[in-house]
C-alpha cells in the first residue's frame, strides 16, 4: 500500500510542476509567437496605423506633418512629437524575417538627427540582435521588438484577433498538460511496480534459517523417549522445482513508412500546398539571380528582395522568374535599398492581372 501512495504522490508532484511550466511559461511564449504571426500577416499600412495609435494613446505622441512627403511611395518612417515638443522618428520594420543589426540602427539614428528629432523608436515583429541593441544605446534609439511589441499592441488589435490568439495558446497548453498527466501517471506506475518487485525479491530470504533449525531441535527429544536405537531412514531428496517456461520476448513492430506522395496542382488555380511550393521555389530562384543578395516572403503577397545592384538591372531578372509562375504573377515585389545607401524601399509588380 505504501508503494502506491508513494507512486501517487510522485505522479502528482511531477504533473503539478509540468502544469505550472506549460501554463505559466510555455503558454505565454506561444501566445507571443502566435500574436507576432498575426501582426506579420496584416497589411503594412494597418500595422503602421496600429503602432501610431498606440504611441498616441500610451505615450502622448502626435503626428508631425511632413511637407516634403512623397505620397506616391509608401513609407514606414513617421515623425511624431511628444507633449514637450520633442520629436521622435518611428521606424516600422514590418515582418518576422527581420534580424536587425547595428547598420540599420545607426541609419535610424542618423536619420533622426537629420530630421531634428531627439531620438528614434525602432518597431518590428522580428528581432534586434545583440550588437544592434548595443548600437541602439549609443544612438539613442529605443527598441520595441517581439517580446515587447505584442503586449503593447494588444488593446489596438482589430476584431477578434486577440481572442483567437489566446484561445490557440490555451489549447496548446491544455494539450501539453494532458500529455504530461499521462506521462506522470506512467512514471508513478513504474515507480510503484519497481518498489513492489524489490520487496518481493527480499521477502523469501528471512524464513530460511527457521526451517533449517527445526530438525535440529527435534533430534534430542526423539532420543530420550525412544531408548532403543532407531535407524533413521533418510528422507528422499526433494526434487528441484521445475523451471518456469521462459516467456517469449515480444516481437517489435515497426510502423510502415510510405514515401510521401507528390503535390499536384494547376498553374491557373493551384491548391494551398502547391502554392506554398511555388512560393519556396520562386524565393530560391530569385535569390540566385545576379545582383540579388537574398529573397524571402515577408507576407503571402509580398516578396522582399535584398539587392546590391541598381533596380533597373535587377528588376528584369526578378520579373523573368516571377512570370514563370502564373499563380504568383501579381504579387508585390519589395525592393530593399542596397547596403550602405540611403535609398528608399520600392514596391513594384510584374503584372497587374
Amino acid at each position: 500500500m505504501f508503494s502506491w501512495i508513494l507512486a501517487l504522490l510522485l505522479a502528482l508532484v511531477v504533473w503539478s510542476l509540468a502544469t505550472a511550466y506549460f501554463w505559466l511559461v510555455k503558454r505565454r511564449r506561444k501566445e507571443v509567437k502566435l500574436g507576432l504571426n498575426a501582426l506579420a500577416g496584416m497589411h503594412w499600412r494597418d500595422f503602421s496605423e496600429i503602432v501610431k495609435r498606440a504611441m498616441r494613446e500610451k505615450r502622448g505622441l502626435t503626428d508631425v506633418p511632413d511637407e516634403d512627403e512623397d505620397h506616391r511611395e509608401p513609407r514606414s518612417d513617421f515623425l511624431m512629437e511628444d507633449p514637450q515638443h520633442k520629436r521622435w522618428l518611428l521606424a516600422c520594420k514590418h515582418g518576422l524575417a527581420y534580424r536587425i543589426g547595428p547598420a540599420a540602427v545607426n541609419e535610424l539614428g542618423t536619420a533622426a538627427r537629420l530630421a531634428g528629432a531627439k531620438g528614434g523608436i525602432l518597431i518590428t515583429e522580428g528581432q534586434v540582435q545583440r550588437d544592434g541593441r548595443a548600437a541602439a544605446e549609443k544612438q539613442g534609439v529605443e527598441v520595441l521588438d517581439g517580446q515587447l511589441l505584442w503586449p503593447m499592441l494588444i488593446p489596438y488589435l482589430p476584431g477578434d484577433m486577440e481572442s483567437a490568439v489566446k484561445k490557440a495558446a490555451r489549447r496548446e497548453a491544455i494539450r501539453r498538460i494532458s500529455i504530461a498527466a499521462l506521462g506522470s501517471l506512467t512514471l508513478g506506475l513504474l515507480v510503484g511496480m519497481s518498489y513492489l518487485t524489490t520487496r518481493m525479491d527480499d521477502a523469501p530470504a528471512a524464513p530460511a534459517p527457521a526451517q533449517a533449525s527445526a530438525p535440529a531441535a527435534a533430534a534430542p527429544v526423539a532420543t530420550e523417549t525412544a531408548p532403543p536405537p532407531v535407524t533413521a531412514t533418510p528422507a528422499p531428496a526433494s526434487a528441484p522445482p521445475a523451471a518456469a517456461p521462459a516467456t517469449p520476448a515480444p516481437v517489435a513492430q515497426h510502423p510502415d513508412h510510405p514515401a510521401p506522395g507528390s503535390i499536384l496542382g494547376t498553374d491557373g488555380d493551384p491548391d494551398a500546398a502547391t502554392l506554398a511550393q511555388y512560393r519556396r521555389e520562386l524565393a530560391q530562384n530569385v535569390g540566385k539571380q545576379t545582383g540579388v543578395l537574398s529573397a524571402f516572403w515577408q507576407t503571402s503577397q509580398t516578396l522582399a528582395v535584398n539587392r546590391n545592384e541598381e533596380i533597373d538591372a535587377v528588376w528584369p531578372r526578378v520579373c523573368t522568374e516571377v512570370k514563370r509562375y502564373p499563380a504568383l504573377r501579381t504579387v508585390r515585389i519589395q525592393l530593399n535599398p542596397r547596403p550602405g545607401t540611403e535609398e528608399p524601399v520600392r514596391w513594384r509588380q510584374c503584372a497587374t492581372s
